[in-house]
């Protein structure tokens, strides 16, 4: 990672954006516009020098460790000095490294896109406010490959919300300085 990052700035958590979970029988809502926009924040985040994360799930019988389908997908292409974490649990504070990371860097602030909404995206929403970070949710920069993806995205903004985790639009989000709410 980055060693000059501002204690101020956020850091960019990017979800499981993995090959496999784009090669479901029911596609991934609006994955187009859901690369776009984790492009432009992380083109951002590199810009202002802030720190970028890339966290990649396995498990036994899916997103299998090494294998094509839990590589990150080929629109994603992470710098020598982005951080990539391997997680096997939904909160990607669990049982990973990521907690120390941001914390010898002096991150207090996180922004959080990927997949899967209702999965790893929410539980990783919970798991960094239980860690006392201030969460930003890129509203328009998560979502699923369930035939209910428009009202899980949706109902999971809402009670995030509700929990204190700050919703933005990926256009909103700027790094290099402290959020402003």
């Amino acid at each position: 990672m980055n060693g000059n990052t501002n204690p101020h700035d956020p850091a960019l958590l990017v979800i499981d954006v993995q090959q496999e979970l784009f090669k479901k029988s029911t596609p991934i809502f609006k994955a187009e516009e859901l690369l776009r926009n984790i492009q432009a924040l992380v083109e951002k985040a590199h810009r202002a020098g802030a720190p970028v994360v890339y966290v990649q799930h396995s498990a036994a019988k899916q997103l299998v460790k090494g294998s094509p389908g839990w590589q990150l997908h080929p629109d994603l292409r992470p710098l020598n000095k982005d951080t990539i974490v391997h997680k096997e649990h939904g909160n990607a504070f669990e049982a990973t490294p990521l907690h120390e990371i941001l914390k010898a860097q002096g991150v207090k602030d996180v922004v959080i896109c990927g997949l899967v909404t209702h999965g790893c995206v929410r539980a990783t929403c919970l798991g960094g406010l239980e860690l006392g970070y201030r969460v930003i949710l890129a509203k328009d920069a998560h979502s699923s490959y369930s035939k209910d993806a428009a009202c899980l995205i949706e109902e999971w903004n809402e009670k995030l919300s509700e929990l204190m985790v700050e919703l933005k639009l990926a256009s909103e989000i700027e790094f290099g300085k402290a959020q402003t709410v």
